[in-house]
């Protein structure tokens, strides 16, 4: 496959579009006006898009890496689950952050994650157990680092929230290469 320019025929390779669309997607997506829709129209998009999909696709996934958490209720005991953005760790491991949309509470899947580490992902459609560890004051700016080397400035949630984010690395227990989303950029 060879480069192409924005000025030649044909225009820019796809994956300069999507860049550009990521980009594009992060600024929108630390606007006050996002976090304050984001939270209300999200989750019904996410749902959709994975019935249709029969699984297999999250709509956030379409730009950023994404898996869908499986946890246990932290209270309830009961099963839950969450679309989240990812940043792939590899060999097997992904980081995922409580953000909650910069809000000043964290999200009810961190205090599951905190309860019960042991859970599951599913990654394009496919399951996978995993170990779930919460990111220590010591290692937080180097992930925090890496974290933004994939989606810039999304540290600003956390600075927007007023608290620290909590952080988790999970780890695919057997079969880590299989566990990695394919990377859109």
């Amino acid at each position: 496959m060879t480069t192409r320019d924005a000025h030649e025929p044909g225009g820019p390779r796809p994956r300069a579009v999507v860049r550009t669309t990521r980009s594009l997607v992060a600024a929108f997506s630390r606007t006050r006006f996002f976090r304050r829709v984001g939270p209300r129209i999200m989750p019904p998009l996410e749902k959709a898009t994975a019935f249709v999909s029969g699984g297999r696709i999250q709509l956030s996934g379409l730009l950023v890496p994404s898996l869908v958490l499986f946890t246990t209720g932290a209270k309830s005991g009961l099963p839950r689950q969450t679309v989240l953005m990812c940043c792939p760790e590899p060999p097997g491991r992904f980081l995922v952050t409580g953000s909650n949309f910069a809000r000043p509470e964290h999200p009810a899947w961190t205090a599951n994650l905190v309860a019960h580490p042991d859970a599951e992902i599913a990654v394009r459609g496919r399951r996978h157990r995993v170990h779930a560890v919460l990111i220590g004051d010591e290692e937080r700016d180097a992930v925090w680092d890496y974290i933004e080397r994939q989606w810039p400035g999304y540290r600003g949630y956390e600075r927007a929230s007023g608290r620290t984010v909590r952080i988790f690395r999970l780890t695919v227990l057997g079969g880590a290469a299989q566990a990695q989303p394919r990377s859109t950029s």
